[in-house]
């Protein structure tokens, strides 16, 4: 059965007494892990969370947190995790939207209980804190000391495990259903291929709110210990990697170039470092060629996924990352790799029809790991599984060897005078000008070509940019339709929690600017 309350149980069976979590707050084996989480699920019962239902979450990374969530699976209840990032009435959506029994909340955002769009949830509210904390709603520990342990649910595969919303940026987000044979099927197809060993410690950098979250899960099963980073920064990474052993983690590619960027970033610092995954957004094949020199001897992995897929779909090895520098075959640097064993992927025309290697068209993937639709949402639900297919919304290619290379969302597709341009190419090439340090390219209206491109940037430190300069970079590199004639200076670009830039945010601020 493929359930994540049986894995658990596995984990405890074969490496009970190996350490689960590693905290300032303490240290726990996986059977003290366990024993805590089943006393989490009667902890929940008792405020009249039942199986089936639906319960908040509103916390940092933090082991309470991963705990509770456990405690959901345990019980047969549904966690629904909540970007703490959200705007309180965003967040009042989701809980109503999700038709919410319960909030579990971290005593870090208690203030938000007082915010009118939340202080209704007031009398239906636990606060994750330490025991000694003075908040003024019933607290985790305290309750957990006089709880007893709860009986395992047998779980079916098809329940859902968990909703992760997503979207959000051009309206409300959608709630997506993740069952137990999606989220336990992802972690078996990349425990295949990331090879997690029994010895590891993962970093959880990556927010739990987030699909992203579940990629400890292949380490949980091979009874890896967990840390949790509730804030990052790349010092904190480091101090993690230091004082714990860390061995293993995923960090998104403005994480890293962050951390690449200190002064200390050196072999020193990542000595224990073994396996660095990153993913959630494209990295520039320059910063991926700067990050393989500057930390040798870690097993560098890229993955493509999303959250409808549990989330991981596709990984770019360690031995194709030096295969690309070795060959100079740095075209594969931009490739997210091939796909993960069950995961069957197809490059389509607007009418569903496959296309030959090396042709672009929408990415449609289908596997044990691909959500069976939205949460109350039957029209988008429709929209995107088709034939049991789900469109992802992203535009591809593969080549012959089964390298899928990303190359544009489709509604981020840019048609100028007739002619397509995908903003992940032009983006790669204003990458190349050693004075960019991020950029996006989006399509404004335009009256003679019907879109113009529009290139945000962001300069590296102690750079200064022109539009003029650019465009000259940029002429000899990619066709003239190519070259974005008009251009914005920024300090920073807008993001999502996983670092995603988020140009739909561009467009609104600059969309009718030339």
């Amino acid at each position: 059965m493929l359930t994540l309350n049986l894995a658990l149980a596995r984990t405890v069976r074969l490496y009970g007494d190996q350490t689960a979590v590693l905290d300032p707050e303490g240290c726990f084996t996986w059977a003290q892990f366990a024993d805590r989480v089943a006393r989490a699920a009667n902890v929940l019962a008792s405020f009249g969370v039942e199986c089936g239902d639906r319960f908040a979450i509103i916390c940092r990374n933090t082991f309470r947190n991963f705990e509770i969530m456990h405690a959901g699976y345990w019980m047969g209840a549904v966690p629904v995790p909540i970007n703490y990032r959200l705007a309180p009435p965003e967040m009042a959506y989701v809980l109503d939207d999700a038709e919410c029994k319960f909030l579990v909340l971290e005593d870090f955002f208690s203030e938000l209980m007082h915010v009118g769009d939340l202080a209704s949830w007031s009398d239906r509210v636990m606060v994750l804190a330490p025991p000694k904390s003075d908040a003024s709603w019933p607290l985790y520990e305290n309750l957990m000391g006089r709880a007893k342990p709860a009986e395992m649910h047998e779980n079916r595969e098809q329940d859902d495990a968990l909703i992760v919303y997503t979207g959000g940026t051009t309206g409300r987000g959608k709630g997506v259903r993740l069952s137990h044979r999606n989220v336990v099927s992802n972690a078996l197809q990349l425990g295949f291929e990331l090879g997690p060993r029994t010895d590891d410690v993962y970093l959880h950098v990556a927010p739990l709110f987030h699909s992203a979250g579940l990629l400890a899960n292949p380490y949980a099963m091979r009874g890896a210990a967990q840390v949790f980073l509730p804030k990052f920064s790349a010092e904190a990474v480091f101090q993690a990697i230091r004082s714990y052993g860390v061995t293993a983690t995923l960090m998104t590619p403005t994480m890293i170039i962050i951390a690449l960027q200190g002064p200390d970033t050196d072999s020193r610092q990542l000595s224990a470092l073994r396996q660095l995954i990153y993913g959630s957004s494209p990295m520039a094949v320059e910063w991926i060629k700067k990050m393989l020199s500057r930390i040798p001897g870690v097993e560098i992995v890229q993955a493509y996924g999303l959250t409808e897929t549990s989330p991981i779909l596709t990984l770019l090895s360690m031995a194709e990352h030096e295969k690309a520098m070795a060959t100079g075959e740095e075209d594969l640097l931009g490739s997210v790799g091939r796909q993960v064993p069950g995961v069957d992927l197809r490059i389509v025309d607007d009418e569903g029809n496959a296309q030959p290697p090396g042709s672009h068209g929408e990415i449609i993937v289908r596997g044990p790991n691909v959500t069976a639709g939205y949460l109350k949402r039957p029209q988008e639900t429709a929209a995107a599984f088709r034939d049991g297919w789900f469109y992802t919304g992203d535009i591809g290619r593969m080549d012959e060897r089964g390298y899928l290379y990303l190359l544009d969302r489709k509604k981020d597709m840019i048609i100028t005078g007739g002619e397509i341009v995908f903003s992940s190419e032009v983006e790669a090439i204003l990458y190349q000008h050693p004075g960019v340090h991020e950029c996006a390219v989006i399509g404004i209206p335009d009256e003679t070509y019907g879109e113009a491109l529009l290139a945000a940037v962001v300069a590296a430190p102690g750079t200064t940019l022109t539009a003029d300069e650019l465009i000259a970079h940029c002429r000899d590199k990619v066709g003239g339709y190519k070259i974005p004639r008009h251009y914005i200076f920024l300090d920073e670009l807008p993001k999502s929690a996983m670092d995603k830039i988020l140009k739909t945010e561009l467009r609104r601020i600059y969309g009718a600017k030339a």
